[in-house]
């Protein structure tokens, strides 16, 4: 495949991103790849294209304010897959406490930036008697599932080519860390026993939102957890298997019951958990090139549908490009073993990637989607 990937200049690659056809780009080949059914390509997605608005206007055609931009370049980059999770009707931070620890400016405008604001919680003491249902409510069920629903229906009217997603992101440890902040949480976490029932206060609020979800049409749903750290977990590893895993299984069988698939999904690298995660049941695994992605494949290609790559966005954004080539090889080289994948820059596609290395990307990784015969 290196032979496959070019090196010439940067206008030869503008009017290479001509539309898919509606059977080159398709939530149908999303689903197929996650339910592990036989199909002529790997899926392809991204996050955070919503960062490239001058990329997409130049694979496009439009402009980079049109109202219809998100949804044209993902058809005209070929992404079959739009990763999305909604934590339901109700504002935490109107609701009741939580610890905003601040934003870096992300965005090229910096208008992501946020100051951090003091965790509103003094002491061990108030972290043990807090719960998440409690502080923040619960909205009307039938209404929430209305709202899942409406988002749903709107999902699939703005972009008919791509399977758009479910989900939950504050899950269990993401609830803590958005309202406790990682210092608090971490005091916390110092009585095992007496933060288990502060966790299962968050693991009770998002069943809820879980149980909602099942009852939409919505067929695939993401679990956000952000777990552990890129060194992998913070706490005793028997804890995640006692107290954090078990819970997810339970998160897991209203929306198995409706016939949707679940993937997993958490930064950091939670290799030591992912036999566990196996047996609580999710159908397939979102993580970071901090994870190896072929050690992924060859334990667990065959039996769950797997979102990532090789390849890291911290070489694209420095434009290694031999390195990102070597990245996609690798990757397509390794999907040999697997029945199902989502091709992704598993950590992103940051804003300071130049655009002409995300051209040669886009076509690279295009070049290579086609899935063995056998």
């Amino acid at each position: 495949m290196g032979s496959s990937h070019h090196d010439d200049p940067v206008d030869q690659h503008r009017n290479l991103y001509q539309p898919f056809t509606q059977t080159d780009v398709s939530r149908e080949i999303a689903l197929a790849n996650i339910q592990l059914e036989p199909c002529a390509r790997w899926a392809r997605t991204e996050y955070s294209l919503d960062y490239h608005p001058e990329f997409l206007a130049t694979a496009t055609g439009l402009t980079p304010d049109d109202d219809h931009l998100q949804s044209a370049g993902h058809d005209a980059l070929g992404l079959d897959f739009i990763w999305r999770t909604h934590n339901g009707m109700i504002d935490w931070a109107a609701s009741g406490r939580t610890t905003d620890m601040g934003h870096a400016a992300y965005a090229v405008d910096a208008s992501d930036q946020r100051q951090d604001r003091a965790s509103p919680f003094a002491s061990e003491e108030e972290v043990w008697a807090y719960d998440a249902v409690e502080e923040y409510g619960l909205p009307d069920f039938s209404e929430q599932v209305a709202s899942y629903q409406e988002l749903q229906d709107e999902a699939l009217r703005k972009f008919p080519g791509q399977l758009t997603t479910g989900g939950y992101y504050r899950t269990i440890i993401s609830g803590a860390i958005e309202a406790f902040g990682w210092d608090m949480l971490l005091m916390g976490a110092s009585d095992p026993d007496r933060f288990e029932k502060v966790l299962d206060s968050f693991f009770r609020r998002t069943l809820f939102f879980m149980r909602a979800w099942a009852e939409t049409t919505t067929e695939v749903i993401i679990q956000h957890d952000d777990f552990v750290w890129a060194s992998g977990p913070f706490l005793d590893p028997e804890y995640y298997r006692r107290v954090i895993i078990p819970r997810y299984a339970v998160l897991w069988k209203p929306l198995h019951a409706a016939g949707k698939k679940v993937l997993f999904c958490s930064d950091g690298d939670f290799t030591p958990f992912v036999d566990n995660l196996v047996e609580a049941g999710a159908d397939g695994f979102i993580f970071e090139p901090c994870m190896d992605f072929g050690r992924m494949v060859e334990r667990y290609g065959r039996t769950h549908c797997l979102a990532g790559s090789y390849v890291d966005c911290r070489d694209l954004a420095a434009g290694k490009w031999e390195v990102v080539s070597n990245a996609i090889d690798r990757t397509f080289e390794a999907l040999k073993g697997a029945r199902g994948a989502l091709f992704a820059v598993g950590n992103h596609l940051a804003p300071n990637i130049p655009d002409e290395i995300l051209m040669r990307y886009f076509d690279s990784v295009r070049n290579g989607l086609r899935r063995p015969s056998s």
